[in-house]
């Protein structure tokens, strides 16, 4: 059966056909209003969360579908000690496809391994965000285009930023991609992602601490919140919280086309200054994030159903 664990799970030309149907769902809404009726989505979210589970309830609701789940473990059967991979037996038998985020990195794949429908990994702790990852590169693709020959600047907590990691590894597969790396000494990128992502596929990337001195050079700059819930003590979190302020002044040094997206929510990082921007598209992304959820939900249970007719 297959699911979604990562962005690297769905080939180039597969993420093609993906963000091809997105864009056509939204051009076409009506076209797609019962798509999954009949069909039940179990959201399934051990952390809190209101873009990604929102939108995932919104897509397959605009498909016709239903939904049901939980939105914290203090309010599953997790409270009572119950593992993920009975959790996921139990709700295979209740709904036909599931969306799970959980703070433990590789539960979700620990729950495909067990599932009877589609699992699709709406976060893992600091490890993947696969379909932010897809949310990401269909505003990209939508609004410049194209995915390859870009300078992609990504600032703020690179160490701890799932959306980071998960985009790094997506935007490596396409050509003439450059990164530049903007971040504190102590939220720097992870080694394991400049070792065996970036420099074993041979990727162009630069490491600097001011944002202000690469403005000019991107196509993208893709800012992310410093996550308090990753930090193990108070005092480094107030420490580098406010470390990067994207605000006007900033923003008159970069390119009238640079586009500023942001996974969201935003904390102070990015300032409400900077919102009537044209360049500003981090609203426009969140509403991009149903349309590719959508276009995915319909892709899996289709292949579902395929797998099910060949048996």
């Amino acid at each position: 059966m297959r699911h979604l664990m990562s962005p690297l799970d769905f080939s180039v030309e597969e993420l093609e056909e993906l963000m091809n149907l997105a864009e056509d769902i939204r051009n076409n809404p009506g076209k797609y209003a019962h798509a999954c009726e009949g069909k039940i989505l179990a959201t399934c979210f051990y952390e809190p969360s209101t873009r990604t589970r929102l939108s995932f309830e919104s897509a397959m609701l605009r498909l016709g579908g239903q939904i049901l789940g939980f939105a914290s473990a203090d309010s599953s059967s997790a409270a009572k000690g119950e593992s993920v991979s009975d959790t996921i037996r139990v709700i295979s038998g209740y709904a036909d496809i599931c969306a799970m985020r959980h703070p433990k990195e590789g539960a979700p794949m620990v729950a495909a391994a067990r599932s009877g429908i589609p699992v699709i990994n709406a976060g893992d702790g600091g490890h993947q965000h696969p379909t932010q990852t897809l949310t990401d590169l269909l505003t990209i693709h939508s609004l410049k285009g194209h995915l390859d020959n870009l300078t992609i600047g990504l600032c703020g907590d690179l160490k701890f930023g799932r959306t980071v990691h998960s985009l790094i590894k997506a935007l490596v597969r396409y050509p003439n991609v450059k990164f530049i790396f903007i971040s504190p000494q102590e939220l720097t990128l992870p080694g394991y992602i400049r070792d065996d992502v970036l420099q074993k596929n041979n990727i162009s990337f630069t490491e600097v601490r001011h944002l202000e001195e690469v403005m000019p050079e991107l196509d993208l700059l893709y800012m992310t919140r410093v996550q308090r819930e990753r930090f193990f003590n108070e005092e480094d979190y107030v420490r580098l919280k406010d470390f990067y302020i994207l605000d006007k002044a900033k923003m008159k040094l970069a390119r009238e086309d640079m586009l500023v997206l942001h996974p969201l929510p935003r904390v102070n990082e990015i300032s409400v200054e900077v919102d009537d921007d044209p360049r500003a598209v981090y609203f426009k992304q969140a509403k991009y994030g149903v349309y590719i959820r959508m276009a995915l939900i319909v892709t899996l249970l289709a292949m579902k159903e395929k797998e099910e007719s060949s048996c």
